[in-house]
């Protein structure tokens, strides 16, 4: 059993992805290429998969006890498992974050309705 190192969690407001999505690389800036791959494809729901993806985000860095400074957006991925379970891959910049704090299991909780995206970020040293 490990010890969890750090808690965050985000609101964000699903019409604050609709606007970044009109706005030509505004989402390449904040999101993995294989995020927004896999949002995409949602049709309809790509804002609300990207809302909970940048809460996740958000998340991370309240997690950390940091924020996200000096942490490139596109560092943090956040995609679904063959089950439809997320989880949270990080790369350069946030991989950099997550070692400097001691942990190295990240846990992560995504919900939407509506208007709102919620995420919460667990994380765990073992």
């Amino acid at each position: 059993m490990g010890m969890i190192v750090g808690v965050g969690v985000d609101v964000v407001h699903v019409a604050r992805l609709k606007r970044w999505l009109k706005i030509p690389g505004l989402p390449e800036r904040y999101f993995h290429p294989e995020e927004l791959a896999s949002a995409l494809v949602k049709g309809a729901g790509t804002e609300l998969s990207l809302a909970a993806r940048f809460a996740a985000k958000e998340a991370f860095g309240k997690a950390l006890g940091t924020g996200l400074a000096g942490i490139a957006l596109k560092d943090i991925m956040v995609v679904n498992r063959h089950n439809g379970r997320p989880e949270v891959g990080v790369f350069g910049t946030a991989l950099a974050a997550l070692q400097k704090c001691g942990a190295n299991r990240i846990h992560v909780s995504l919900t939407h309705e509506r208007d709102n995206a919620i995420a919460m970020i667990v994380l765990e040293a073992l």
